[in-house]
C-alpha cells in the first residue's frame, strides 16, 4: 500500500514534466513554422519587390540579428529574474511582425516586419530552453532534443505550407498564420501558470544548479567555449546556404518549378528535424563530444559531393547532410550548459543567438557572393566549411562529478 502511495505522485509528477516538455516543443513548432515563412516566400518577394540576392540576404540578416543580439541578454535576465509570461509577450511580438509581413508594401516595411519576428524568437528560445532543462528530470540531452525537434519540424513544414498555400494566393495569405501564433500564445500562457506554481521548487531542488562534471579551470572553459562558437559558425554558415538559397540553386541548376523546389527544401528540413531528435539522446548515451565530432566533420564527404551531382543525388545528399549536421546542436548546447553550470538561460541565449546571428551573416554574405558569381559557386565554396569540425579534437572530456543528493518526488525523472 505504501509503495503504491509513493508511486502515484512520482508518476503524476513525471507525466506533468513530459506534458510541459511536449507543450514547449509544440509551441517551438508553431513559432518556427511561422518564422520559416520568411525564407519560404523569398521567390515571391524577389519577383514582387524586384529584390537582388543581396537584399534577400539582408532580410535574413535583419531577422536573425535581432534575435541573436537579444537572446543572451534575455537569458541572462531570466536566469536572475524568471518571467513566467514573457513567452506570451514574445509570441505577441511575432504575431505583430507576421501581420506586418502580410501587408508590407515596400522593402523597408519588410525589414521592420522580420525584425519584429526576430524579437519574438529572441524571447522564446532561451526561456523555453531553460524551462525544458527544468522539466527534464535530469535527461538534459533528451529534453533539449524534444524542444528543438519541435522547432525543426515547424521549420520544415513552413516551406511546404508556403508552396501550396501562400505562393498560389499571394503575400496577404501570410496573415492566416496568425491563427498559429494565437494558439501558441494560449499554450504558453498555460506553461507560464505551471512555471509560476512549480518553478521556485524546481529551482531550489538539490542538484538543479549543481555541476554534473568536475569543474575545469576558467582558461579551459573559455577555450572550449571558443571551439564551440567556431563549430556553430561552421554549422550555421553552411545551413544558411541551404535554408536561404537551396530553392534558387535547384531552380537555377536543374530548372525545377518553384513548388518542386519548395518540396525539396521541406525534405531537407524534415531530415534536419529527425537529426535534432536523434542528437540529444545519443549524446546522453555515448557522450556529447563524440556526437559533436561526428556530426560536424562527418558531413564533409557529402558537402564536397553535393555541387557535382544530378537532381536525384542532390536531394539524397541533402537528406544525409541535414540528418547528420542537425544532430550537433543539442549536444553543443548541453555540453556548453555543463561547462558553465547555473547559467542555463544565458548559455542557451548565447548559443541560440550565435546560431541565428551566424545564419543571418552567412545569408547576407552568401547572397552578395551569389550576386557577384553564381549560386552554384556558393555551394562549391561552402562545401569546405565542415572541415572546421576538426577543432572538436580540442574539446576537453568532461569527467563526472559525484552524484547529487536524491531528488524529491516533484522532479522525478521522466517515465520511459
Amino acid at each position: 500500500m505504501t509503495g503504491n502511495a509513493q508511486t502515484a505522485p512520482e508518476t503524476s509528477a513525471s507525466a506533468m514534466v513530459l506534458q510541459i516538455l511536449l507543450t514547449i516543443s509544440l509551441c517551438h513548432f508553431l513559432n518556427d513554422m511561422i518564422q520559416s515563412v520568411i525564407p519560404a516566400i523569398y521567390p515571391t518577394l524577389k519577383s514582387s519587390f524586384h529584390l537582388s540576392f543581396g537584399q534577400i540576404g539582408l532580410i535574413t540578416l535583419t531577422n536573425q540579428l535581432t534575435a541573436s543580439l537579444l537572446q543572451p541578454m534575455v537569458g541572462l535576465y531570466t536566469d536572475r529574474r524568471p518571467q513566467p509570461f514573457s513567452l506570451v509577450a514574445g509570441m505577441a511580438c511575432t504575431l505583430a511582425g507576421l501581420l506586418l509581413l502580410a501587408t508590407a508594401a515596400g522593402f523597408g516595411a519588410l525589414l521592420v516586419a522580420v525584425a519584429c519576428m526576430g524579437i519574438g524568437s529572441s524571447v522564446l528560445h532561451p526561456e523555453s530552453s531553460r524551462l525544458a532543462r527544468l522539466a527534464s528530470g535530469g535527461r538534459h540531452g533528451l529534453a533539449q532534443s524534444l524542444f528543438q525537434v519541435g522547432g525543426n519540424a515547424g521549420g520544415a513544414l513552413g516551406p511546404l505550407l508556403a508552396a501550396f498555400f501562400i505562393l498560389p494566393r499571394g503575400q496577404r495569405s501570410i496573415a492566416w498564420f496568425a491563427c498559429a501564433a494565437l494558439l501558441a500564445m494560449g499554450l504558453l500562457g498555460n506553461v507560464g501558470l505551471w512555471y509560476r506554481r512549480a518553478g521556485p521548487g524546481l529551482r531550489r531542488s538539490p542538484g538543479h544548479a549543481a555541476p554534473t562534471h568536475l569543474a575545469l579551470p576558467p582558461r579551459r572553459v573559455a577555450a572550449a567555449l571558443a571551439v564551440l562558437v567556431a563549430l556553430v559558425f561552421s554549422k550555421y554558415f553552411y545551413l544558411a546556404s541551404l535554408s536561404s538559397y537551396y530553392t534558387f540553386y535547384l531552380i537555377s541548376r536543374f530548372h525545377v518549378p518553384v513548388q518542386n523546389a519548395q518540396i525539396h527544401l521541406f525534405v531537407f528540413l524534415g531530415a534536419s528535424a529527425a537529426g535534432t531528435l536523434i542528437g540529444g539522446p545519443v549524446g546522453d548515451r555515448i557522450g556529447r563530444k563524440t556526437v559533436i565530432w561526428g556530426s560536424i566533420l562527418g558531413v564533409l564527404p557529402f558537402t564536397l559531393l553535393l555541387p557535382h551531382v544530378d537532381l536525384f543525388w542532390t536531394g539524397a545528399l541533402t537528406v544525409v547532410i541535414g540528418l547528420v549536421l542537425a544532430s550537433a546542436f543539442s549536444a553543443i548546447l548541453v555540453y556548453a550548459q555543463e561547462l558553465v553550470p547555473g547559467k542555463v538561460g544565458a548559455i542557451s541565449g548565447l548559443f541560440f543567438g550565435l546560431a541565428f546571428g551566424m545564419g543571418g551573416i552567412g545569408a547576407a554574405l552568401l547572397g552578395r557572393l551569389a550576386d557577384r558569381t553564381s549560386i552554384v559557386f556558393v555551394y562549391q565554396v561552402c562545401a569546405f566549411l565542415p572541415m572546421i569540425g576538426l577543432l572538436a579534437w580540442f574539446l576537453p572530456a568532461l569527467e563526472k562529478a559525484p552524484a547529487p543528493a536524491p531528488t524529491p518526488d516533484c522532479i522525478a525523472p521522466m517515465a520511459t
